[in-house]
């Protein structure tokens, strides 16, 4: 039998599945469990009775795999009935064939010896990829703990070393599942409760030294909240075993918490925040570290009953308490990084980005739905439930079937699919990026819709109708995300949705948001899809057919059907047509345009004539392009050698593809990755009149312009990873070199006498070889390091390409924000530009769906998008083109924070300087996630 379908056992543990007969007595599993791991027991200590039952079953088959074989058995850990268990020697599963039809053919010391490396090794590997599992992998290390303190101890040196590993390491998913896992063993009698004390209290420590102004580094309080965090997400595992055992120890770690809380400095997160309209309210509100110490406290008053954690230790207490408790090693923490008395804000504003980076926060919570729909449960019901879903999606991403069955399996005994809903999307929301791509996320929520379908569905749309209430106030990244995902979602279930709902958006303004988003779904959808499907698609909200875009492919000026047929540019174009279906190289077309088309009409005329004509030729696909760029594309570039005709190329390739937004955007990003267009010119060319006048009713110059961004930060770390693989190679070079080197000076001092004299030993001739050896180690390691000098020059050119185009960026984002934003007040009071300046427009609709924002202490946001009952939009369009820009401006700063830190001085004396709009600063330095100028 397959080692794979025992593995797929393993992972049921615990799951109510038919690879165990449909069991969910946990009690149950634990016991057959045990069964299996005493077996094992026996085998790994009683050579006799593994040769027993080799003799009986005639095993044969390799001591590795037979081992593998019954250390998957034993870690299955209760995933069938007992039973089943008892008698899997004859019926289980084909247990007994897969022996007869083996070949045992080795001695046991060296399956006792796979079976004692692995064992432990196995079960650390399940307690870490499935953490919501704990308390019953727990249990059983405590059963276990009765027969073989051993293995026990084993295991728990192997948790400390994990946990231990990860803290230098600084990977923060280990260090909290194995926190978890170490807390839950100490509820099961495995671990000293004291031992799990003096942990918590060195990881409280170090966060209280870090935050300290003279003897630590408060930039990296990241990692101080982060310490806390573990300390106080392992309570709901162990707290009442603590409170029973070591009340007073536990209390001291409490009032340690709470001072730590009371001189850290509060964790504003302006720039992460999903609703811009939120970020003033980051002061009042309490930030995520403040929200689960309420949590904690709560569940302590509530004398540390939880409904989520199960606790199967008490069908076992009668036994555990007979285990040894053993005593953990102290842990220790990294040091943080020294602090200098001269550091500028700038620094330490880049070392906290830095350090908020590795220690990022896991989850910022969204409230999508009312209170009286989404499901009651405690606060800290809601946190465990939330952390057992975000383990899935972590440890279960790239298996997306495996990952909606757990999702919808968890060891809970109440509903929380809106729960699942919003956890879902605050990840796919999540700034300033998602942890996996949103793909993943999009596969996910449609696998529980099919695993789900008479609940999740419902619950998926009621979310994009809370969503969509308040699209207005989402911040640009976010809803640019939130298109993506809805267009994919709908395209994958027959492009369904009840359109009618949102036909109103067709009266409003072509600037409200909400009329943006929707035409901007559609348009995606036809990407997916075609323009008939999606036409059909909304055919019972009629009016929203306005909001497609036009149906056709390209806009061939040139077309040979035109009134204008017997124009130059009609006869050149077909000229040139011809030569490139005669294939004349790129050379032949150069002469022809220089000797009779650029002295006659000039440069601009043949630009458009051979872009036009060019496109035309490769329209018919994305290969049909590509094939033209590659082939003729140094006659564009020769056309093109300086920014302002790039851009007159851009108009071209616009007003070609101004029926396709895709295919612009397309052909953009093809002419820059063949160094045909510049990134500084894309940015020119976006922030020219034409553009901007789309800036707040289409995304697309936002498109283009985030490919240009992508592909600059892309080349610069594509370039960062070659230096670093070929740095790898220095050392095994300079050792092939070293061992070259000696092998020629040991063959050359050996001497032998001949004649009475001392003469070389070796012959000439292997001396010569050895000689090449040493010249070719050296040639080689010449010409890494010249891989390396060259890639670090390419690196260097590449990071001031970079540094010149956030300047040109903040620049051209300056430029034309002052120039259309209200001005200041007498009184220095800034204008709101979400207060509206225009009369309303009102269209009476059914009841709408509201929409609680997280304010991380469970707060609700009394706000009304569009009115209840009524659908109004009274921003003006000017207040609305700011309120977009300055919202990109702020998207764009935060997803390349890492990219723009290392030149903030230059930008802040050479863009930011002087009287400089005050929302326009804002918007920069909360996408850097810092709350002013360094400088200020």
């Amino acid at each position: 039998m397959a080692t794979s379908s025992w593995r797929t056992l393993l992972l049921r543990i615990g799951d109510k599945s038919a690879e165990y007969g449909g069991a969910t007595d946990h009690k149950e599993h634990i016991v057959s469990a045990l069964y299996l791991a005493s077996l094992l027991n026996r085998f790994i200590l009683d050579k006799t009775y593994l040769r027993v039952v080799q003799n009986a079953f005639a095993c044969t088959s390799d001591c590795s795999s037979f081992a593998s074989l019954l250390l998957i058995l034993v870690l299955a850990l209760g995933n069938f009935a007992k039973p089943l268990v008892l008698g899997f020697w004859d019926h289980g599963f084909g247990i007994k064939r897969w022996f007869l039809d083996g070949n045992l053919a080795c001695d046991m010391d060296s399956i006792s010896s796979i079976l004692k490396r692995s064992k432990f090794m196995f079960l650390l590997q399940c307690v870490e990829q499935l953490p919501h599992k704990i308390p019953l992998y727990g249990v059983l290390v405590g059963l276990i703990n009765l027969e073989s303190e051993e293995f026990v101890k084993r295991v728990v040196d192997a948790a400390y070393s994990n946990l231990q590993d990860a803290l230098y390491k600084e990977n923060c998913n280990k260090i909290r599942i194995f926190m978890r896992f170490l807390t839950g063993l100490m509820s099961c009698k495995v671990i000293s409760p004291n031992s799990i004390i003096e942990t918590f209290e060195t990881l409280l420590s170090s966060a209280a030294t870090t935050i300290d102004e003279e003897a630590g580094n408060p930039s990296w309080q990241p990692r101080a909240d982060f310490y806390v965090n573990c300390i106080l997400s392992s309570l709901p595992w162990g707290g009442t075993e603590l409170v029973e055992q070591v009340p007073d120890e536990l209390e001291r770690v409490m009032v340690g918490i709470q001072s730590y809380i009371r001189i850290r400095r509060r964790s504003q997160d302006i720039s992460f925040k999903v609703f811009e309209a939120d970020e003033g309210k980051s002061s009042s509100e309490k930030d995520f570290i403040e929200d689960l110490w309420d949590r904690i406290q709560g569940l302590s008053n509530n004398g540390w009953k939880i409904q989520s954690v199960p606790r199967p230790q008490l069908s076992f207490e009668a036994q555990l308490v007979a285990g040894k408790s053993h005593v953990l090693s102290p842990i220790s923490c990294p040091a943080q990084p020294t602090a200098l008395p001269s550091r500028s804000k700038i620094s330490r504003g880049q070392e906290n980005h830095e350090a908020e980076l590795k220690y990022s926060q896991r989850l910022h919570r969204l409230h999508i739905f009312p209170s009286n729909k989404a499901e009651n449960m405690q606060p800290i019901d809601r946190f465990v439930v939330e952390e057992y879903l975000l383990d899935v999606l972590l440890f279960f991403n790239g298996c997306r079937k495996e990952c909606a069955f757990y999702m919808v399996g968890l060891p809970v005994a109440f509903r929380y699919e809106y729960l699942m809903a919003e956890t879902i999307f605050s990840q796919l929301l999540l700034l300033p990026q998602p942890p996996f791509k949103p793909i993943y996320y999009t596969l996910v929520i449609i696998d529980l819709c099919k695993a789900l379908p008479g609940a999740f569905p419902a619950v998926v749309a009621g979310a994009v109708r809370a969503l969509f209430d308040r699209i207005g106030d989402l911040d640009m990244e976010c809803r640019t995300r939130l298109i993506l995902w809805f267009s994919h979602h709908l395209s994958n279930f027959q492009h369904i949705w009840p359109w009618q709902e949102w036909a109103y958006v067709k009266d409003l303004p072509k600037w409200a948001p909400q009329r943006v988003f929707v035409q901007e779904v559609l348009e995606r959808e036809i990407r997916l899809s075609y323009f008939d499907k999606i036409k059909q698609s909304i055919e019972e909200a009629a009016g929203l057919e306005e909001l497609l875009p036009p149906k056709g492919g390209s806009n061939f000026k040139y077309q040979a059907d035109d009134n204008q047929e017997g124009t130059e540019g009609h006869k050149l174009s077909k000229d040139l047509n011809n030569m490139v279906r005669g294939r004349k190289n790129a050379q032949e077309i150069s002469s022809w345009l220089e000797e009779n088309i650029i002295p006659e009409h000039g440069s601009k005329f043949a630009l458009e004539v051979v872009a036009q004509t060019l496109l035309d030729i490769g329209s018919k696909s994305f290969t049909h392009l590509i094939t033209v760029l590659e082939r003729y594309g140094q006659i564009i570039g020769k056309l093109c050698p300086d920014h302002d005709t790039q851009v007159l190329l851009m108009d071209v390739v616009g007003s070609y593809w101004k029926n396709n937004t895709q295919m612009t955007a397309i052909a953009i990003d093809r002419m820059m990755g063949y160094r045909l267009i510049s990134n500084l010119a894309i940015v020119k060319w976006v922030f020219s009149p034409s553009n901007m006048e789309q800036f707040h009713i289409s995304d697309r110059p936002w498109e283009i312009l985030k490919n240009a961004l992508n592909k600059t930060y892309n080349r610069i770390t594509d370039l960062r990873k070659d230096i670093q693989l070929i740095e790898k190679g220095v050392p095994a070079a300079e050792e092939a070199t070293a061992k070259a080197i000696k092998e020629y000076e040991d063959a050359e001092a050996k001497l032998e006498i001949v004649g009475g004299q001392p003469v070389p030993a070796e012959k000439p001739v292997r001396l010569k070889r050895l000689k090449g050896y040493i010249e070719k180690a050296k040639d080689e390691e010449l010409s890494i390091r010249e891989s390396i000098e060259a890639k670090g020059a390419l690196l260097d050119r590449a990071l001031e390409e970079n540094k010149a185009l956030f300047i040109s960026l903040y620049k051209s984002f300056v430029n034309v924000l002052t120039e259309r934003l209200p001005p200041v007040s007498p009184e220095g009071e800034l204008p709101d530009l979400r207060a509206g300046n225009v009369s309303s427009m009102t269209i009476d609709l059914e009841e709408s769906a509201t929409m609680d924002v997280d304010n991380e202490n469970g707060t609700k946001d009394d706000s009304q998008a569009n009115g209840e009952g009524v659908k109004q939009y009274n921003i003006g369009e000017r207040e609305q083109w700011c309120l977009t820009t300055l919202g990109y401006l702020k998207a764009f700063s935060r997803q390349y924070a890492s990219e723009i830190w290392p030149h903030v001085e230059v930008l802040d004396s050479d863009v930011f300087a002087g009287d400089i709009y005050p929302l326009i600063r804002r918007a920069v330095y909360s996408g850097c996630h810092t709350e002013c100028s360094p400088e200020n």
